[in-house]
């Protein structure tokens, strides 16, 4: 996205501002290696050292760091049993790309550096299925040291369940790099669908230096653990009883680096982490490419080398980009917000994976995890819009396309626009609210799925400033705009994207939704000079009006028209003023936001007044509503209080009790992109952030 000018202007901005994240934020799970839902592993506790990494799922994905520093030995990843004196770890500090672990022991200063390149100037570094890890040694006391670093990675990372099989390889790169290799002995591509499970074919790589003393080996890991810890040595050999059961006797990829410490100055080597899923989704039948395909191929030692040799020059792209972001961040919303930025970066990247599409375009399939693995779900599409809109609009545009297609086919035949098309890896259909009968009409969302692919389509084009895909898609979008028009001056009894909550007729907020959304569709038909577009501009102006005059109820708004004494989150407001319609005055925002300080619990405002709990994107949505630093603070803060506090250790949840702070349901979903949207209220930053992205791929 960015070119050299704009890159130097964020380099002078880093110089000046320095970059610094709130020194008691504690994240309820720390982000390690996560390219997608199935290479997503995480810590889920404050150190490295107490248990077990683990995928976003919660299922164990085994890990190791052991330093054999003068003679004494050291452990700064793994639980208890691997053995070691624990380094005492010093920070944390999660960034957008990186995740980094400074620890201190013996008088060196280890910092350990997980960095994922998802830069969005390049796709071939985006897409890249691949995980830096850099052990950088420092002397603190003023002398050398001697070092050597141990690392391992299990094969646990490459099976649904324990007692799959699988086999293993140690290969030569083109360029002499040393790869370990392993994967499932019955690869069943893409043949699994679901919410709770794991990726069970392809292959993960561990990519190592093969210069110096640096030893590598595929053993069971009790072995290699046990032959550090005497001698500060690896077995000989490589376990030579492949294939075999994950659960039997687990195996370890693992690599030994030799470290001279400087008494001056820094020492470092780096190892990278990566995974080839070869395919990574099903759409209508047809097995799709990851992105990284198209240059690569079949042949992922290349796609390795490179990225091997390039560390440097991504690794200060990484941080280059890491220091604008959060200084971005913090700037708009504050130094609280700017820890939420650098937490959930590469969640959101991670929960869903970049593939080769229709006419080699770029298309983003997300998965609801832990809610009901649909994938491309159209009210997941929508809060993740904010994310995707800013730094990859090809990637939003990638979101919606899967949906019109399917929208297009003889098996959707509602007026209305579909809610997914199926169940994560397989997009092969809408599988919400179908039984062996069909589609039942009552388990649809009509006004919230119209609403959200008007409103989603409109933000792409108006911070790409092309039309041409409005255009494209402008039968379905004109069909859904008159559903609105007929349905969504008073919705019936129907679902709205939060379904969890229950049927609810005469709901302002979900009207809120087609109002702006006849607004959006309005300005798109401005945009193509449409005859009739005057006409959809005053139908959405007095649908508000209306709104304002049935929903009022004293000194804030109603959750339904007919129910006075209540109230609800109006999150659905906010594109009134982000995509410049104008149809609200800001006195109903003012109002709402008032009422919502006096609603808060301690970890944040409810989702309305029927129950404690609340959605995180619809908070930080409300808390923008007037654009204004203090009301958003004064929103934000129970919710940054609750990740610090949650007893829930797990990826940051967008459902949880506002009373307890505990997750309700959810983890690691896409719609974590919507904490983004204070950025959209800055439209000089979706020139910076934008212009540049669709020539860069």
């Amino acid at each position: 996205m960015f070119t050299g000018i704009v890159l130097t202007q964020i380099v002078s901005l880093v110089v000046l501002q320095g970059m610094e994240l709130p020194k008691e934020f504690r994240p309820p799970a720390v982000p390690l290696v996560v390219h997608d839902p199935y290479t997503s592993v995480w810590s889920f506790a404050d150190t490295l050292t107490e248990q077990w990494c683990c995928h976003w799922t919660g299922h164990q994905r085994t890990m190791s760091g052991l330093l054999h520093l003068d003679g004494k030995l050291y452990r700064f990843i793994g639980p208890p049993d691997l053995g070691g004196e624990v380094m005492k770890q010093v920070v944390c500090n999660v960034y957008p790309t990186r995740t980094i672990y400074e620890y201190e022991a013996g008088g060196v200063k280890l910092n350990v550096k997980f960095t994922t390149p998802m830069v969005t100037e390049d796709f071939r570094w985006l897409s890249s299925p691949c995980t830096y890890v850099e052990f950088e040694l420092v002397s603190v006391d003023g002398k050398e040291h001697s070092a050597v670093v141990y690392f391992d990675i299990g094969l646990d990372w490459c099976v649904n369940v324990e007692k799959q099989v699988v086999q293993w390889e140690r290969l030569k790169s083109p360029e002499g790099l040393t790869l370990l290799k392993a994967g499932t002995v019955e690869q069943p591509v893409l043949e699994k669908a679901g919410d709770n499970i794991r990726i069970d074919w392809g292959y993960m790589y561990l990519t190592c230096p093969a210069h110096g003393n640096v030893q590598t080996v595929i053993v069971e890991r009790k072995v290699a653990v046990e032959d550090f810890l005497k001698s500060a040595k690896l077995p000989d050999s490589d376990d030579q009883n492949s294939p075999r059961a994950v659960e039997d006797r687990p195996v370890a990829f693992v690599v030994t680096i030799p470290v001279q410490v400087p008494s001056q100055g820094k020492k470092s080597e780096y190892v990278v982490v990566a995974y080839d899923d070869v395919y990574s989704i099903e759409f209508m039948q047809e097995k799709l490419r990851p992105w990284y395909w198209k240059e690569y191929g079949d042949n992922f030692a290349r796609l390795l080398d490179t990225v091997y040799k390039e560390y440097e020059q991504i690794k200060q792209k990484c941080e280059d980009w890491d220091f604008f972001l959060l200084n971005e961040a913090k700037r708009i919303a504050g130094e609280e917000f700017s820890a939420l930025v650098g937490l959930t970066y590469r969640h959101v990247f991670g929960s869903g994976k970049i593939v080769v599409g229709k006419d080699d375009t770029p298309w983003f399939f997300h998965k609801e995890c832990f809610s009901n693995g649909c994938i491309a779900t159209v009210d997941v599409t929508y809060p993740a819009s904010p994310f995707f809109a800013l730094f990859t609009p090809s990637l939003l545009r990638g979101m919606l396309e899967p949906v019109y297609i399917f929208a297009r086919m003889p098996e959707w035949t509602f007026e209305f626009a579909p809610h997914d098309v199926g169940t994560y890896p397989k997009a092969n259909g809408q599988v919400y609210g179908k039984d062996k009968n069909g589609f039942k009409l009552e388990s649809q969302m009509p006004v919230e799925e119209c609403g959200n692919m008007i409103l989603a389509t409109a933000l792409y084009t108006e911070i790409t400033g092309k039309v041409d895909y409005a255009r494209e898609q402008w039968e379905l979008i004109e069909q859904w705009a008159n559903y609105l028009k007929k349905h969504g001056r008073d919705p019936e009894n129907q679902l709205c994207t939060d379904d969890f909550a229950g049927h609810l007729a005469h709901n302002t907020n979900l009207s809120l939704k087609a109002i702006v959304a006849l607004g959006a569709f309005a300005k798109m038909s401005k945009q193509r000079h449409l005859a009739n577009a005057m006409e959809w501009e005053n139908l959405a102006r007095d649908m508000a009006k209306d709104w304002m005059e049935r929903a009022k109820d004293n000194d804030h708004f109603r959750l339904t028209f007919d129910k006075p004494d209540t109230w609800s989150m109006k999150y659905n407001l906010v594109w009134d003023k982000i995509l410049d319609l104008n149809l609200f005055p800001p006195d109903v925002a003012r109002k709402e936001i008032e009422y919502y300080k006096v609603k808060q619990n301690k970890y944040g405002l409810p989702l309305d007044i029927r129950k404690d709990y609340t959605k995180t994107d619809w908070l930080v949505w409300c808390a923008t509503l007037t654009n204004n630093k203090e009301d958003f603070s004064a929103l934000f803060q129970p919710f940054y209080r609750f990740m610090n506090e949650t007893p829930d250790r797990i990826p940051l949840t967008d459902w949880y009790d506002t009373k307890r702070g505990k997750c309700i349901g959810f983890r690691a979903r896409p719609v974590i992109g919507g904490v983004y949207i204070p950025f959209l209220y800055h439209r000089e930053l979706w020139r910076n952030f934008a212009s540049k992205e669709d020539a860069k791929l």
